[in-house]
């Protein structure tokens, strides 16, 4: 017994082990965060990723569930350690001694939290930048995806035989900026699809019309808008962005898995948003180029309206950063 005849030694090595428990749990959860492979960890509710830079995106959801994961241990411990060991002893009836502040936990509750938020922009930032970049790889296919209440229209900007103009000129192509325009094929006289709420894939029977892409080649998704602001998410891509009217979005994918995929308008857009779906089919590249041929059999050649023209304040914007 202590000399002030409380039975308090029993409780040092207790507090001394839970410490380094939970000391190492936080290292061990902090580290299996930084360096697993997002194959060998749970996906938490994502799809299998159908594309190569998916792995990017679900690798950045499972390191900040590790992250969180690690803190939370942290947070838990703490309050359980406090709750177990500094409970009101049975036989003490004094007032323990009373701290108004103590400098050393309130500097580290201050940066741990800054740390622990600088790591994660940083982590990101570096992986929407690389997503979202245009210049690391040129597009073998571009589709100019057309949001409008309540459906999807898709330009296919390709030099189709059957088809003939020119997608830098043609003025349903307007809204789209001349940045995403001069990368376009020349001659590219293009075919389209274009949905209603009713239309329905023929092989699967979902709702939507179906987007069709090459498996292997690079795609640049060209985001436009006639109405109100829309999302282009197709589920397995990871990957989804705002269809924005008088301002163009795009980004690129490299679809890795053939199948039929489903994609929704993530953006509350109106009273008939849920009825905006549609299908990405993904096929090979020989697959691929007979669906043109076939869409210009059809009759459809040339391309739908892209939507609203871009406004002097976003153009002025574009210009000054270009």
């Amino acid at each position: 017994m202590s000399p002030n005849g409380s039975d308090r030694s029993p409780r040092r090595p207790m507090r001394r082990k839970l410490l380094q428990a939970l000391t190492a749990g936080l290292v061990l959860a902090t580290a299996t965060g930084c360096s697993y492979n997002w194959e060998d960890f749970p996906r938490l509710g994502m799809p299998t990723p159908t594309t190569e830079e998916a792995p990017r995106i679900l690798s950045l959801w499972q390191g900040s569930w590790a992250a969180a994961l690690a803190v939370g241990v942290l947070v838990w411990g703490l309050i359980l350690w406090s709750a177990f060991f500094h409970r009101r002893s049975r036989t003490k009836v004094e007032v323990p001694p009373q701290t108004r502040y103590n400098m050393p936990i309130e500097a580290l509750y201050t940066v741990v939290p800054i740390i622990i938020i600088s790591v994660l922009f940083y982590f990101t930032a570096r992986d929407e930048t690389k997503l979202l970049s245009l210049t690391d790889k040129k597009p073998d296919v571009t589709v100019n995806v057309v949001g409008f209440q309540w459906s999807w229209g898709f330009n296919y900007i390709a030099d189709v035989p059957g088809s003939t103009g020119n997608a830098k000129t043609d003025k349903n192509l307007a809204a789209v900026p001349d940045r995403f325009r001069d990368a376009f094929p020349a001659n590219a006289g293009g075919v389209y699809d274009v949905g209603t709420p009713g239309t329905r894939n023929p092989q699967t029977g979902n709702p939507g019309p179906t987007l069709w892409l090459p498996k292997g080649k690079t795609v640049r998704f060209v985001l436009t808008s006639r109405d109100v602001i829309h999302s282009f998410w197709v589920v397995p891509f990871l990957m989804k962005q705002d269809v924005i009217p008088g301002h163009t979005n795009a980004f690129q994918v490299t679809p890795n898995k053939e199948g039929t995929f489903l994609g929704k308008c993530a953006e509350l857009c109106g009273v008939d948003h849920s009825r905006m779906l549609f299908n990405v089919k993904v096929v090979s590249p020989e697959r691929y180029e007979q669906h043109l041929k076939d869409l210009a059999k059809k009759g459809q050649t040339g391309y739908i309206p892209a939507g609203i023209a871009q406004t002097p304040h976003e153009k002025n914007r574009e210009t000054n950063n270009l």
